[in-house]
Order: structure tokens, then sequence, then C-alpha cells
């Protein structure tokens, strides 16, 4: 035997070994046959086991039981068109009515699509293999495997103009501020024409969760504003007041005693929007904290190309966006979010109690007034 290696004897079978074993492990891998009816929730905790399901199973776990504490401050970050595919209407609209989602920073193109539904505007389900050209020559729009008449943007894109061109809108607006009250009038919209629940801003404007975006010029929305801007619109759109009003959201919830959580659909410019919350509470204002406590994302992009769409929770902790001692609980599920969605949102239905609505937006001025007062008390102590 050599004499700088260990001896390892595969017959040993000791209790250390199989208390090694149990430590590292969490249950035996004994699901039950799936029976006919059986619930998405209960699928999920029996037979989504190992690989991308485990952690699908360990993400809904995640949600229901820890990020949803009555403590606990959800922002959830939405990338990739979701709205489009109906998934607006199916899961988020849930999610939000039930208490479950505070506050969203989103695409402006999911706003965009989602005002379609508001609108009584049809999308419809085809394959993702059609002729492109004709599709053009025939002014029909495809989102992969979603189509729709070009009318609809044309539509959408007068919804938008009219609606700004209102003597409500000539201000400065953070873009929480300007989607709430593009919420209200989407939600008078659904009550004249029975449409209730299909529109995600509507439901945000009723349950008081505000709706940023980080990126306000990239849709058909600022396409349009910045079309009333040649017109003489006093519309402006304030991305700084954003950042603020976002990190005063998460200083808040912490400050308070209380948990942050970020649950992110794909990755983008929402992603590092909704992390960057706390890198601007610690390094640029200075105020103490450690991070956001609950990390679950659902994506397809992987960590090795350096992207900020597949960073890991671990390399998020070392800006100080993730705290470090919550990091074990931290749920990476590397699947499409159209799959996932759903039996996220069919579970925590099933597992959790409705919780009271947090009504963030209507107190957003006073939680920006806190951080103000946070900031000035720490730049007063630098200046000593």
């Amino acid at each position: 035997m050599h004499p700088h290696k260990p001896h390892y004897d595969r017959h040993a079978g000791t209790d250390a070994n199989k208390a090694y074993l149990h430590k590292i492990s969490r249950q035996k891998i004994d699901p039950p046959p799936v029976a006919a009816g059986v619930s998405a929730a209960d699928l999920l905790d029996a037979a989504f086991l190992s690989y991308n399901a485990g952690r699908l199973r360990e993400g809904c776990q995640l949600f229901v039981r820890k990020m949803l504490a009555e403590n606990g401050t959800v922002g959830l970050a939405l990338s990739g068109a979701l709205t489009p595919a109906g998934l607006g209407m199916s899961c988020l609209v849930p999610l939000v009515e039930a208490g479950f989602v505070d506050w969203i920073v989103s695409t402006g193109a999911n706003l965009y699509h989602d005002t379609h539904y508001a609108l009584g505007m049809d999308l419809y389900q085809a394959g993702p293999n059609l002729p492109d050209l004709e599709l053009r020559e025939n002014q029909v729009i495809r989102i992969y495997d979603i189509v729709f008449d070009y009318e609809n943007l044309l539509g959408t894109d007068k919804f938008f103009r009219t609606l700004c061109r209102g003597p409500a809108f000539q201000q400065t607006f953070g873009t929480a501020e300007f989607h709430n009250l593009v919420g209200k009038y989407l939600a008078e919209r659904e009550q004249q024409t029975g449409l209730v629940g299909k529109c995600l801003l509507a439901a945000a404007y009723r349950c008081g969760v505000p709706v940023f975006t980080s990126s306000p010029g990239d849709s058909s929305i600022g396409m349009n504003l910045a079309a009333l801007a040649l017109e003489g619109s006093q519309l402006r759109i304030d991305p700084l007041r954003d950042v603020n009003q976002s990190a005063a959201i998460v200083w808040d919830a912490k400050a308070g005693g209380g948990l942050s959580s970020v649950f992110i659909l794909g990755g983008g410019s929402p992603k590092n929007f909704m992390l960057q919350t706390e890198p601007q509470i610690q390094e640029v204002l200075g105020l103490a904290e450690a991070g956001h406590d609950y990390f679950l994302q659902f994506t397809d992009a992987r960590p090795d190309t350096g992207g900020l769409s597949g960073a890991t929770p671990a390399e998020a902790m070392t800006w100080g966006k993730v705290d470090p001692d919550k990091l074990p609980d931290s749920v990476t599920c590397y699947i499409d979010s159209t799959a996932a969605l759903p039996l996220l949102t069919a579970y925590a239905l099933t597992r959790r109690e409705k919780r009271p609505l947090k009504r963030i937006m209507d107190r957003l001025p006073d939680l920006n007034r806190k951080l103000e007062t946070g900031y000035a008390a720490t730049r007063a102590e630098r200046a000593e």
C-alpha cells in the first residue's frame, strides 16, 4: 500500500458510513405510483425527486414554507414572453391576488402584451414552424408558436397614446407610478368589458403591487411615449426614481425585522434590477444590510457564459445581493418558466392560505422618505 494514500475498505460497511449517508441525504427514493387524478401539489411532493424535477420541488417548497412567511416581502422578476402565452391571467394574476407577490420588475414587453387582454384583443396558439413571409403578407405577428393580428399592435399603440395624452399623465413618473396609473384605467376597462382577471397591470393596481420596468424605453410602451415626446408631451419617465423606490421597498422589509425574497422568472435586466437593490442599500447608500434572504430562479441560462441571467445565487452573494447565511436555501431550477410557473402556482395556492395584501404601492412615498432619512444619517457619519 502506498504510504501517502489512504486505504479504503469498500467492504467495511460501518455505522459511520451509514450515518454519513443519512447526513448528506434528504429522503429515501421510494415514491408511490402516480395515481389517476393526483393533484399538482401532491405530484410535486411525491414524484419530483431528482435532477431539475427535484429542484422544482425544492423551489415550490421554499416559496411556500419560507418566502411566503407573514413577515416576508416577495419580489417577482419577470422576463421572457410570458403574458402573450396567457401566463399573466393563468398564474401571475392569481399569485398577486393571493398576496403571494408584493412587488414586480418586468420587461416592458410583458406589460405591453398584457394590455391586449384588457382591451379584449385575441391571441392564438399555433405551431412553431409557420411560413413567416406569408404571415407578414397577411399581417399576422408571431411570437414563436403564438400568433395574432397586426391590428392588436396598432390598437394597443393607440390606447397608450390616447391615454397618455390626458392631463393626468403630464408629469414625471417612476415606472411603478406610471404603471399604477395605467393599471387604474385598465382595471376600469376590464370592468366595462367583463374581462376582470385577464390583465396583470389591472390586478397589480387593484392589489397595490408596484410594477417597475428596468428599461422603460425598451418596449412598445416606451416607443409610444417617445412619440408623445415629439408631440410636446410633458410625460417623462425617471429611471433613477425607480432605483431608490425599489431599494426603499427592500430596506423597509429588512429594517423592520422582516424578510426579503426574490422570485426570478428568466433573467436579464429585471433580474439584475431586483437584485441590485441590496448593493444600492449597502454599497452606495452605506446602510447596514446583509442581502436578500431567499432566492428562487427558473432559468435556461447557464452560469459558465458569465452572463447575469445564468449567474448563481452564490455569485450574487459576493456582491452583497444574497445573505450568505441564507445561501443554502437558495434554489435555481434549470427549466422553462412556461412549464414551471403553472406548477408553482398550483402548489402555492394548494399548500398556502392567502396572505393579507401589503399594498406597497400605497406606501411607496413613505418608504422612499425612510430611505432618504437613513441615507442622510450615513452621509452625516461619513462627513464626521
